[in-house]
């Protein structure tokens, strides 16, 4: 009755391709030879989910879904180089070389803050009476994790320009938050930059990933589309937007489909399709 799967291959080909596709990267090249990359690969893509759609009765809803966009990665921010430089993360000795941050690196006794790297910061700081050798008071802890807040949002590029991050605080963000949360979600550059976790680096901005290459972020839209098997000649070209739906609507949207009740701690509404 229900039948669902990912296709994992239009996530790849956005993080090794999109230099290649995208005039905006600044690494794009006009005429290379992997320029139709990621369109070629949508087409295919399209190809074979309409070969699945003939397969199909005429009393069959089809979604396609993503849970999230993507968009041009124009460099990271190398988050621990950063704490290092503003007094907050002190190491026990500097890495000869580029590494990943481990626990045994810190000189806990001098540290405020330490982060992770990904598609966005987690910073975490090093609360008294929380972490094991905690430093901050608790309560000095707004007082540090503001400040934190607007040098974070003061990050500049390499001429001086902000780059535009958001600091979120996790209970502003989150329901419910479970054991112990990053203090701070950091999208630097609204994504337009990644967190660089690693130490040893000797700079703030890098434009390699420290993880293996990678051209795109992830972004905050995706796609959502649906129609009936029954509907879909009819539809073509006649399709209605929909805006301002969330992935949290999926669910309860194929819930309905089946008559089932949709339970009320769900968060999303239901789309009529």
């Amino acid at each position: 009755d229900f039948f669902m799967f990912v296709e994992m291959g239009i996530d790849r080909i956005h993080h090794a391709f999109w230099r290649f596709c995208n005039p905006d990267h600044r690494l794009y090249v006009q005429g290379n030879p992997y320029e139709s990359a990621i369109k070629d690969y949508y087409i295919y893509l399209d190809t074979k989910i309409g070969e699945l759609i003939k397969l199909l009765d005429e009393d069959t809803i089809i979604m396609v879904v993503s849970d999230h966009g993507a968009k041009s990665m124009r460099g990271g921010i190398a988050i621990n180089e950063w704490l290092q430089g503003q007094g907050y993360l002190k190491l026990k000795e500097e890495p000869k070389e580029q590494a990943r941050l481990k626990y045994d690196m810190i000189d806990w006794e001098h540290t405020t803050a330490w982060g992770e790297g990904g598609y966005y910061a987690r910073i975490f700081m090093n609360v008294k009476d929380r972490e094991p050798q905690g430093i901050i008071p608790k309560d000095d802890y707004d007082k540090v994790r503001n400040e934190l807040v607007q040098k974070l949002e003061s990050i500049c590029d390499e001429q001086g320009n902000n780059i535009g991050t958001r600091a979120f605080l996790p209970q502003d963000i989150y329901r419910k938050c479970r054991n112990i949360p990053p203090d701070l979600v950091v999208y630097l550059g609204d994504l337009n930059w990644r967190s660089i976790g690693s130490v040893g680096i000797g700079k703030i901005h890098v434009y390699e990933n420290d993880t293996g290459p990678d051209d795109a972020n992830h972004a905050q839209e995706g796609i959502f589309i649906a129609t009936s098997t029954a509907k879909l000649k009819e539809a073509a070209g006649k399709g209605r937007r929909l805006d301002n739906l969330e992935i949290y609507d999926v669910a309860p949207s194929v819930l309905k489909q089946f008559n089932v009740p949709i339970p009320n701690a769900m968060i999303g509404k239901v789309i009529e399709i």
